[in-house]
């Protein structure tokens, strides 16, 4: 057997794991000179600092990542920025307004569920604090999407597409969705086993959308309006962070923290569980969301024509 094949696949390009880790390392070093930038620009002595420098933090994953998967599509592939799926292709918008109204349905199940069961109630914000509500919504709704859209390249960005391209889609999917649930280890508290199953589920979930648009609009609006109508309109922790000071509504936690997911928030609950699975199967099965001939092409071959 010739050692290249080990490396060099029968189209004569990378194989996908060793681009993966190509676009790996790429990504850790655009990262870390983000940081050094972070490091030097002291963003917290401005005014709103805090929430300026988690939104500057955000767009440098997102830069990374846009710029890691660039240069693997283009130097690996040779392949267009097109084959991102972050273009405004046709339809882009259509993906993402449906993507924002399944992801605050599927949230809307999920507190369903719990608030049905006795584990949650809500309260409406009071009056006086609606100038600060409507603030701290549309500010939060910046910081989410920008959030989003960095996780969405990271994840179901270039890693999932080029193995899709490979005809390993499903390992794609095992190997994006199992990252991003770890990562999500790190924040405040987490509850044990469950944070990570409900999160390796929605990374099912949001590989879904992608390779059922093979866009990375439907993924972003599912993901955004989650957390947005997570934080800011029920008035729940976000994977266990308070993000919103004056949501619409006010939730309050009466447990069991099995349903609930208790500090953590509804993401760390079975009432999570239920509706990440009804939703990720609603995008397995409907017919109403397709991918534009052009980005099926760009996704599904080794060398699209």
């Amino acid at each position: 057997m010739d050692p290249r094949t080990l490396f060099i696949n029968h189209h004569g390009r990378l194989r996908s794991g060793l681009r993966i880790l190509v676009f790996v390392l790429f990504f850790i070093a655009a990262i870390m000179a983000s940081d050094v930038v972070l490091y030097l620009v002291n963003l917290s002595a401005f005014p709103h600092g805090d929430f300026i420098l988690e939104v500057v933090r955000r767009a440098f994953l997102l830069a990374s990542a846009l710029a890691a998967g660039y240069i693997c599509c283009r130097f690996l592939e040779s392949l267009p920025w097109r084959s991102l799926g972050l273009t405004f292709h046709r339809g882009w918008v259509r993906d993402f307004a449906i993507g924002t109204a399944i992801g605050v349905l599927t949230l809307s199940v999920a507190v369903l569920v719990a608030t049905a069961l006795g584990g949650l109630r809500f309260t409406l914000t009071t009056n006086d604090v609606l100038v600060a509500m409507i603030k701290s919504v549309g500010g939060t709704a910046v910081l989410f999407v920008v959030a989003a859209l960095a996780e969405e390249a990271m994840f179901r960005g270039y890693p999932l597409q080029t193995l899709s391209r490979a005809h390993l889609a499903w390992l794609g999917v095992l190997l994006t969705s199992v990252p991003f649930a770890l990562i999500h280890l790190w924040n405040p508290h987490v509850v044990r086993g469950v944070t990570f199953t409900n999160t390796a589920l929605a990374g099912v979930w949001l590989a879904l959308a992608y390779l059922r648009t093979r866009s990375l609009w439907l993924p972003l609006g599912i993901h955004w309006s989650w957390n947005w109508a997570l934080g800011s309109i029920f008035g729940l922790p976000v994977s266990g962070m308070t993000l919103s000071s004056h949501p619409l509504f006010q939730g309050k936690d009466f447990g069991p923290q099995w349903l609930t997911g208790g500090t953590y928030g509804i993401e760390g609950g079975a009432a999570c569980t239920i509706a990440l699975i009804l939703s990720s199967l609603f995008l397995w099965r409907t017919h109403v969301l397709s991918a534009t001939p052009e980005q099926l092409e760009l996704t599904t071959q080794e060398v699209p024509k």
